[in-house]
């Protein structure tokens, strides 16, 4: 069986809106809709948990109802923190999951997902025990010197992480059992990938994409209502 966790736990403070960034509408529908429906539609997809910011689980219920998600299994609070929120939707997941399920965790605010991408991503977690988003550099960069780049750096070198980011359900419990019993939270940065690099473990890729960004601030939110436009010009148009 395939699991999404979708964290749905963040306020989105940079965008400055009136509600947390996931709930707000373009042309008409919440950004975490559009987000469900790309699991929702996806046939390796088995179940959708949803981890919710504190005060908004009935709404984030009816935005479910209302555009036919029925692969919500349920819907769990949020966490104090980024981390914290993946880790209660995890433990929201036992008694459901077999050790050999794979668990996708996928940022709420990320609609660009597409069919391909999480088809992807099952497939890497199931050969390799987890499965990262991931796509090469077409920028330069140069390092962070105060007002200047003293140094480039070489793009060859890295990738840009994304979500989704699937593990098999023993392997995602036995790394929070760890970063528990080893009080990680206290010293490594709150995100999944710096955990496993703290632990030793490699990241395997899947497929990304440049579009797949994460809506975080109001230029975010302008290319996701250009990229719907655009779609829906070529529905129109049968291009």
């Amino acid at each position: 069986m395939n699991y999404v966790i979708i964290i749905a736990g963040g306020v989105g403070n940079r965008l400055g809106a009136k509600v947390p960034k996931q709930f707000v509408e373009v042309l008409g529908k919440p950004i975490i809709a559009y987000t469900m429906e790309h699991f929702q539609n996806h046939p390796e997809i088995d179940g959708i948990e949803l981890v919710c910011v504190d005060g908004f689980q009935e709404h984030l219920k009816g935005i479910a109802q209302k555009y036919g998600i029925t692969k919500v299994l349920k819907i769990v609070k949020g966490g104090s923190e980024y981390e914290r929120s993946i880790m209660n939707g995890v433990a929201g997941l036992e008694g459901i999951a077999k050790p050999d399920d794979v668990i996708m965790i996928h940022w709420s605010a990320s609609p660009f997902i597409n069919e391909e991408m999480i088809t992807d991503n099952i497939r890497v977690c199931k050969d390799n025990g987890n499965a990262i988003t991931a796509s090469y550099s077409y920028l330069l960069y140069g390092t962070n010197d105060g007002d200047c780049a003293k140094k480039n750096i070489n793009r060859e070198t890295f990738m840009t992480l994304s979500a989704p980011q699937s593990f098999l359900y023993k392997v995602i419990t036995d790394i929070y059992k760890q970063v528990e019993g080893k009080s990680m939270l206290d010293y490594v940065e709150h995100h999944t990938p710096a955990i496993m690099e703290e632990l030793g473990i490699p990241m395997y890729f899947s497929k990304g994409s440049h579009a797949n960004i994460k809506i975080t601030t109001q230029e975010d939110l302008d290319l996701f209502l250009g990229y719907l436009l655009a779609q829906q010009y070529k529905r129109e148009h049968k291009l």
